[in-house]
């Protein structure tokens, strides 16, 4: 098979190219990033030589390029993982968020219809549900759980789903859509919050949290959420959305605490600041539909997962510290000017 993975660059992306790389190594990958802010093109350095990976810079909003790449490759599947995705970011700038994550997704669309009605996977996010109350921890997001969003950002990501549905249902187009709850693991870009947390305590620096820390998160290892979408994109149902979440609810300042701990650092770098404007309460995920349907199930238990994590933050320093010196931003010139 060959597919077609956008924004494989990033942080999820990235770490679904190395699993499906080492799960299929008789297929074949391209890859679609532009390689903004958050593009990292070190995160692919270990495959850029397997004959089965091609690298291709390239804006999905770019009609004309996207569609001279589909005819010279034509791809089995496109996987999206391309988005603007951070809260923050979006607040401060809308439209690059409305321009990738809905204009973007269509373009994909409109060339999958193109060249074979190729099949479709969009990566959305659980955000796109808004909130659960504190209070209730009886509730959890299912797949028909009204779409109820709180950001620039969510907001986008649901009418990107809301178009891939339609897509489907107007033009037969077969699709696949997962809503994800918060990932974690290597290549995470340091604006996040556990790489930040984690980065910070190494330069015994403040560490920001927003207003008491009581925010929940359902929080899933990477890995298992790249195992879940490729599950999805070769044995689930056309047309449908599922759910992919860990079952692991966490606090924001628990987090914290945690890799505090974890690095043997002092609570003292706590420091709280203004609260993000309409700030999500509580995320949590009901993956029934995916277990009974797929099998799939979570792996790694968050204690395991955030050992790992660390310890890999720890042991590929250069990654993250080229992001913070602004260096990686040249890492496509320097990997290309050698070739």
């Amino acid at each position: 098979m060959k597919i077609v993975v956008t924004g494989g660059a990033g942080f999820i992306g990235g770490n679904f190219i190395h699993y499906y790389l080492s799960a299929h190594p008789e297929d074949q990958v391209i890859c679609i990033d532009k390689l903004t802010y958050a593009g990292n093109l070190s995160t692919l350095a270990s495959v850029m030589d397997n004959p089965n990976f091609r690298f291709v810079r390239m804006d999905i909003c770019d009609r004309d390029n996207v569609f001279a790449l589909f005819e010279e490759e034509r791809p089995d599947a496109v996987i999206n993982f391309a988005a603007e995705s951070h809260v923050d970011r979006s607040i401060d700038n809308p439209g690059i968020f409305l321009q990738t994550n809905i204009i973007g997704t269509a373009t994909l669309m409109d060339a999958c219809r193109a060249f074979g009605n190729v099949r479709y996977h969009q990566v959305s996010t659980d955000e796109v549900y808004g909130d659960l109350p504190l209070d209730r921890p009886d509730l959890l997001f299912t797949e028909n759980t009204p779409i109820h969003t709180s950001s620039p950002y969510s907001s986008s990501k649901a009418g990107a789903d809301l178009l891939v549905q339609a897509y489907h249902r107007t033009y037969g187009l077969p699709v696949t859509i997962s809503r994800c709850s918060n990932n974690y693991g290597p290549y995470h870009f340091p604006e996040k919050l556990i790489p930040l947390m984690i980065v910070n305590c190494l330069y015994d620096k403040p560490l920001p949290v927003y207003g008491e820390g009581l925010n929940v998160r359902d929080w899933l290892y990477v890995e298992d959420h790249c195992k879940a979408i490729d599950l999805i994109v070769r044995k689930g149902r056309i047309g449908e959305v599922y759910n992919v979440g860990g079952h692991n609810e966490m606090r924001n300042i628990d987090i914290v605490k945690l890799i505090i701990r974890e690095l043997g650092k002092s609570e003292d770098l706590i420091t709280y600041v203004t609260d993000r404007k309409g700030h999500d309460l509580r995320y949590a995920i009901d993956p029934t539909k995916i277990h009974e349907e797929l099998g799939w199930l979570p792996e790694t238990c968050f204690e395991e997962g955030i050992k790992k994590t660390i310890k890999w933050y720890l042991e590929n320093r250069s990654w993250w510290e080229e992001i913070i010196n602004g260096e990686y931003q040249n890492y496509y010139e320097k990997m290309y000017n050698n070739r």
